[in-house]
């Protein structure tokens, strides 16, 4: 393009004086500094907004990725509470069944009763091993067994969170 124009005014030039011109070779174009530097300016800022670009892209997918893996990790884990609870419901009924008829005079209830207590005792082991446990609820006298294991886990329940 440069070379073209180059040709053509030179060729209307130097025809006067009987030149032909064929080819105007154009090796070396040399702008003013202050041109240069303009065109380098231009061209960086181009790359620097193309860079911008390609990261924020790159953050957008790890944010979607991460998002995506959290959202699938809760999934499983919901899977697996599941599964958990199933079992131990599984668990219990097999329990309850066999203790019923292998205790004469025992019921389901006596055995769910025993069960309740049971995990009233792991439960007041399990606050008493925490540390910055100050006090534990015990349950008071004259209440039924299955009233007392309540306000003992709500009341313990109370006083973990009233610690931390």
């Amino acid at each position: 393009m440069v070379a073209q124009s180059v040709k053509k005014e030179l060729s209307g030039v130097m025809s006067e004086y009987g030149f032909v011109i064929h080819n105007a070779l154009v090796t070396d174009i040399s702008p003013d500094s202050r041109v240069k530097t303009a065109m380098n300016e231009i061209n960086a800022s181009k790359r620097l907004k193309e860079a911008a670009f390609e990261k924020a892209e790159g953050e957008k997918i790890l944010l979607v990725k991460s998002a995506e893996a959290e959202a699938e990790s809760k999934y499983l884990s919901g899977v697996g509470v599941a599964r958990q609870r199933k079992a131990i419901v599984d668990g219990l009924r097999n329990s309850i069944s066999k203790f019923a008829g292998n205790v004469k005079g025992s019921t389901p209830k006596d055995v769910i009763d025993l069960l309740l207590l049971t995990q009233y005792f792991d439960m007041l082991k399990d606050v008493g091993q925490q540390n910055g446990t100050r006090a534990v609820f015990l349950p008071q006298k004259g209440q039924s067994q299955i009233g007392s294991v309540r306000d003992g886990l709500l009341q313990a329940t109370a006083g973990a969170r009233s610690i931390s």
